[in-house]
This record gives C-alpha cells, structure tokens and sequence, in this order.
C-alpha cells in the first residue's frame, strides 16, 4: 500500500471519527434540549419530576387569614412507576390553626385511548366557603395565588369520592364523582331550616362535569389523544345534586354551574380575553355551596393598607364576604396590547380590563351571623395593568362604579401588584 493511500485511509478514518463525534454531540444536544423542555413543561404544570414520583408545587408554601403559613408536601406517581396505577397524596401543616390537613387518593387507568380513570380519594382540609370549581380543572396551577392571602371564611371537611374520568371524544373531556363530606364552618354561622339549627352538617352529593373544546387540535401519540394547539371558545358544564337522607346528608338541594372562555389572537402579539362563569343553586343550600362571584379586596381604611396582588380573575374592588348569591352571572373582558419592546429582556405591557357581576339570593333569613348583600344591582369595575415591569412583577389600577359604588371615593379604588411568569 502507497503513502499516499495510507494517508488518505487515515485521513477519511479521522474524518469518520470526527462525523460520528459530530452526530453524537448533536444527538446528545437535542435529547437535552428535549428533557429541559419536558422538564419546563412539567414545572409549568406545577411539578417537579423525579424518576418514580412528581412532587406537586401547590403544596410546597402558602399564606391564608386562618392558616397564616401553610406548608407541606405532595405528589403523584408518574408512568416509570406505573401507566396503569397512580397514587397521589399530600400533607400539610397551618402553623397558626396549629392543624395538619392531608390527603390520599388512587386511580386505576381502565382504557388508555379514551384516557378513562377510576379514582378513590380521602381528604381532611379546609376550603374556602362560597368557591366553586370545575371537576375537569383540578390541574390549575399558579406559581403564587394571591386571593388566598387574605382569605378568611373557610369551612373544615371531611371528604370521601369516587369518581371516573372519561374521554368522549378528544374535545370532550369527562368527569363524574360521589361524594360524602362531613362539613364544619371555621366561623360563626348557623343555617336555619324548618325550625332546626345547623353548625355542623353531612352532604352526599353526585356531581358529573364536561368540558368541551371544539376547535382544539388533537393528535394520537402513543395510544393516546394530546392537545397539539388549543382554540377557543372552550365550553365548561358542571351539574351537583345533594340528596338529603343519604348517607346522614342534612340537606337537599341541585347546582348547575356554567362556564365559557373564548381568546382572540390578533398575530402581533395583542390578544383580547372574555371570560363568562354563571351558576345557580336551587334547594336547601348553606353558605359553604353559595356563589361569592370572586372577590379580592380586604376590608381596610386607606388604599396602601388595601395594597395587595392582584388575582387572574379576581373583582379587585370587591370586598371578601361582601355578596354571597345563590345565582349569579359574571363577565370579564381584558384586551392585552402589543408588548412595548424596551429591551431584550424589559417587555411590559398595557392591559385594558372590565368586569361585571349580577346575582340574587333567595331566603336571606336562613344564613345567621353571617352579614352579606344581594348582587342583584349589577356589580362594575374598569381598570388596567401594566405587567412585567420587574422579575414578573407589575400594577394595576380599578375602580369600582355603577350601583354598588361607595360614598367614600376611596373605597371604590384598588392599587395592586400583578405578577406574571411564563415558562
């Protein structure tokens, strides 16, 4: 063999090694480009991953009128542990009520393309009363919750559910649950009914949700329907019904709650938000299962003692237990403007909002101790925010006008931090 072939062999052999390595670095730079975005993306939804189980953030710190800190931790189990069993559960400890609270929970997968859960669950914990979730949104997660600083009517339960999650379709997203709670208001209140008092009380209730996203993109991977893009508007349907008499349940009384969220993208960066919630209670209803329409205002005497954060779809001039409603309809509409691009890094942006809330209440009489109006005016207030001034940070501005606007001029008026992060 020449020099000059032993030369050329060396050199493609060289070059060889030297694509291999090249290929290897690129392979090994886009699986770590994959994990960190697997990995953001998790903690976007409010987990931290770990091979066997994700830790679940909602537990880690929080601060609340009764608990004043709140701190624990919680989790669920992720597929490397198992596809067809999950196990979820959380502790945490109020260090002003001195009380732990907790949580445990199974579900067993029974269908993987229609995604169709059986769960079991046990919970020892407080809720705020008058708030009303959806079924199909428990996997909501904010990095901080301002509403719940300054929360302060809460009620203990006991709660033991079962409950099947089931996809229809891959727009049609279902859940149906029984429930049995044992029910203990944190503060003073008495529900009056046919002559008997109640401060303690049992509910049994059904409770079936459907959340429809129509113009959603789905696509099959891995035997299962994923969201690729999501469209708007997107629907929420949720009816509960209390049957008294069953399992020691004191009352008996329905629920319809409805919920519409429709987004506008303009392309450039602007984007226009309209929110509708509405729900109706009918029957022998306490105060704990009312409608309190959102508010995130406390009761102090001058705007800076007011000073807080603002929430996502909070009234931030509406007082906490100012209204309780057994119907109630609320409209939020925010138009976000094009980002001023100051810098790379320094974007804030203008945010046009207003909100309106109507409601009613029916036997008023029954709810003792507890002082609180009738929606049935029309609630209004307009402001803006400017947000992402400063690490995520931001201020908003509201004012609160129309048939509830107080004499005191500022009494109707909010000055806020806002915060926003993205991942």
């Amino acid at each position: 063999m020449s020099k000059l072939s032993t030369f050329l062999i060396i050199v493609l052999f060289t070059c060889a090694l030297k694509a291999q390595s090249i290929s290897e670095n690129a392979y090994n730079t886009e699986q770590d480009t994959i994990n960190k975005s697997a990995f953001l993306k998790q903690l976007g939804n409010g987990y931290f991953p770990t091979k066997y189980f994700n830790f679940d953030l909602r537990y880690l710190i929080k601060y609340n009128q009764y608990e004043a800190l709140r701190t624990g931790l919680g989790g669920i189990t992720n597929d490397n542990f198992s596809e067809k069993l999950r196990l979820n559960t959380y502790v945490v400890y109020g260090f002003r009520d001195h009380r732990f609270k907790y949580s445990f929970g199974t579900g067993l997968r029974l269908n993987e393309k229609t995604n169709t859960w059986l769960n079991a669950s046990y919970t020892d914990d407080l809720q705020e009363s008058g708030s009303s979730t959806f079924l199909t949104d428990k996997r909501f997660f904010q990095f901080f919750e301002p509403r719940l600083l300054n929360i302060s009517l809460f009620h203990k339960h006991t709660t033991r559910a079962i409950s099947i999650e089931h996809q229809l379709s891959p727009e049609l997203q279902t859940e149906t649950q029984l429930a049995w709670s044992y029910i203990v208001p944190t503060y003073d209140y008495t529900f009056l009914l046919d002559g008997n008092s109640y401060n303690t009380f049992h509910i049994s209730t059904f409770k079936t949700s459907l959340q429809w996203s129509p113009f959603s993109h789905y696509q099959l991977i891995d035997n299962k329907y994923v969201e690729t893009k999501s469209g708007y508007p997107k629907f929420t349907l949720q009816y509960t019904k209390s049957f008294k008499d069953f399992e020691k349940s004191d009352f008996n009384f329905s629920k319809l709650d409805f919920r519409i969220i429709h987004e506008i993208d303009y392309h450039n960066d602007s984007k226009t938000e309209i929110t509708v919630v509405s729900g109706i209670t009918n029957g022998e209803t306490p105060l704990t299962h009312l409608y309190h329409a959102y508010p995130n205002n406390i009761n102090k005497a001058t705007i800076m003692q007011r000073f807080s954060v603002a929430g996502l779809n909070s009234f931030e001039t509406m007082y906490f237990n100012e209204f309780f409603s057994d119907k109630f309809t609320t409209f939020q509409f925010k138009h976000y403007f094009k980002p001023f691009i100051i810098s790379k890094r320094f974007k804030p942006q203008f945010v046009l909002i207003s909100r309106y809330a109507i409601g009613d209440i029916a036997h008023i009489e029954r709810h003792q101790n507890v002082s609180f109006k009738s929606l049935k005016h029309g609630y209004t207030e307009s402001g803006f925010e400017i947000n992402k001034l400063l690490f995520g940070f931001g201020l908003s501005f509201t004012y609160r006008y129309g048939a509830y606007h107080l004499p005191n001029i500022d009494d109707n008026i909010a000055v806020k931090f806002t915060f926003n992060v993205t991942l």
